[in-house]
């Protein structure tokens, strides 16, 4: 039977808790530990082999190569539920399926990627407190640092959570951010919360697909198709003369250039600098010129049936919900968790809530 239980939360959705349970599961299995992972409450449902689970738990499964006997299964898929309101007339408390997670017998620790937040899964009985008390298990909470207060958000989890909370891993954290380990850390160690790690605010995790921007944006890919696994790192949007562009352009790195159908000179001028993809807003076909030298700097081009401020806010959301899938993310993933997360620290943390 598995017996200690690490969950790795949030106060917030789109923390990092994915990154975070990659990291630690390749530092664990770097030291011969058998991990297992399971994520009660997930959105959709991808797969059932070898038990159901939603995108995230298939990522985790495939690249920590787990075996069928060290994955848990996902209890409740709350996008498939919603696609059936009624039937949430008739939910019942899922609380006794969690014996499937107890009863694993391979792992040596099961990592459990916690709810969104506090409250999600609730309903089903699967909130993050009912599930850390019910397994019995210590917590890991991952918070990206937008600004010092923070803090609140943290002494209210750790009013719920008690001696469970072992830290915390403060996550995208700007370079040039000197408060957060000369204000932001003390603060949290003298309230009883360890600060586990400090996790530096990357581009290239923030970074998404060209292919799923062309998903989201149900767009024609006029060009370039084979290019759609190029990364985009930064958004701009080609609205103004085009020398003000030129400048502007020069400024951005990996750009999705978002402009209008009509504006060949933005377009050019966006061609000419550090841009993955165009999009293409309004009824016109794009110039041939423009489509031969996006050919030859093999730049995607989307075209899409919508106004440009709808394709932003789009794009926008695609950036604030970026999920782990390429290599190169998990790579980094790996390398970051190696040398900012004191690995030490937690182990003997969660050996003090969670004995072997």
């Amino acid at each position: 039977m598995t017996r200690r239980f690490l969950f790795v939360g949030s106060t917030q959705a789109y923390s990092g808790k994915s990154t975070a349970i990659l990291g630690i599961a390749q530092q664990l299995q770097a030291r011969h530990w058998r991990i297992g992972y399971g994520k009660p409450v997930g959105h959709s449902q991808v797969t059932t082999d070898p038990v159901p689970l939603d995108m995230d738990g298939q990522l985790a499964a495939q690249v920590l190569r787990l075996s069928a006997d060290c994955i848990a299964p996902t209890l409740v898929f709350l996008q498939d539920w919603l696609k059936q309101p009624e039937r949430l007339l008739q939910v019942q408390p899922l609380t006794s399926a969690l014996a499937d997670y107890q009863n694993l017998t391979t792992p040596d620790a099961l990592l459990v990627e916690a709810p969104a937040n506090f409250y999600e899964g609730y309903c089903f009985g699967l909130g993050f407190k009912s599930l850390v008390n019910v397994l019995n298990g210590a917590v890991l909470l991952v918070v990206r640092v937008e600004s010092l207060m923070v803090v609140d958000e943290l002494l209210m989890a750790q009013e719920q959570l008690g001696s469970r909370l072992i830290g915390v891993l403060l996550n995208a954290v700007p370079a040039d951010q000197p408060s957060v380990p000369e204000i932001l850390v003390p603060m949290l160690e003298q309230r009883g919360i360890p600060v586990l790690g400090i996790l530096p605010r990357s581009r290239l995790l923030r970074s998404v697909r060209v292919g799923e921007l062309a998903e989201r944006l149900q767009a024609q890919v006029l060009c370039c198709a084979e290019r759609l696994d190029l990364l985009v790192e930064h958004l701009s949007i080609g609205a103004m003369s085009v020398n003000a562009a030129l400048d502007y352009f020069r400024q951005g790195v990996n750009m999705v250039v978002v402009t209008g159908s009509g504006r060949t000179d933005i377009q050019m001028a966006a061609l000419e600098a550090s841009t993955q993809c165009l999009v293409l807003t309004g009824p016109n076909d794009p110039d041939p010129m423009v489509l031969a030298r996006a050919e030859e700097m093999e730049v995607p081009i989307l075209r899409v049936d919508m106004d440009t401020l709808t394709a932003v806010e789009i794009i926008e959301r695609a950036f604030e919900r970026v999920r782990l899938q390429e290599p190169v993310k998990i790579q980094y993933v790996q390398q970051m968790i190696a040398q900012h997360l004191n690995l030490e620290r937690l182990l003997n943390l969660w050996d003090a809530v969670c004995p072997a």
